[in-house]
């Protein structure tokens, strides 16, 4: 056996339907389209949710919620993570640099989740109050980045 011996297994590969090719190939002339009307044209391209003129169910259906603008949207990481990293210091830029946060969007909100057995110092922009104590009761220091320290 060498690799020109190799085929797929029979009736894995298929020919593509070559249509308006002629008379002869039974798929000439219209190509499938039928004849006439809107979708029998050339050029012609369906809008995404178009349903022939009917008022289309996205506008249907009624508006729901509200998106807040100014949310904000930040990178979390669990104590119960912190304690499996080496070293004893975390900042948003060491933990990047880590790759345990991918973005930091808004900044690094530290939340309470996991058991902490070692003392850390950690910094960031918010602790969850779960957090606040389990790294206080280790032995270690949270510190609040910016305004709205707590």
């Amino acid at each position: 056996m060498n690799l020109s011996d190799l085929r797929p297994p029979a009736g894995q590969k298929r020919a593509k339907r070559r249509v308006g090719r002629g008379m002869g190939s039974g798929r000439g002339k219209t190509a499938g389209r039928g004849s006439k009307g809107q979708r029998a044209i050339s050029g012609f391209s369906l809008m995404r949710g178009f349903e022939g003129g009917q008022m289309p169910l996205h506008r249907r259906l009624p508006k729901r919620g509200f998106t807040n603008i100014f949310r904000k949207e930040y990178a979390v990481v669990n104590v119960g993570r912190l304690e499996k990293l080496e070293g004893d210091a975390f900042d948003p830029n060491r933990l990047a640099e880590l790759g345990v946060v991918k973005k930091l969007r808004d900044g690094l909100k530290v939340l309470g989740s996991g058991e902490l057995t070692r003392k850390i110092s950690v910094v960031a922009h918010l602790f969850s109050k779960s957090a606040l104590e389990k790294i206080q009761a280790a032995g270690g220091k949270a510190e609040v980045i910016g305004s709205g320290a707590k």
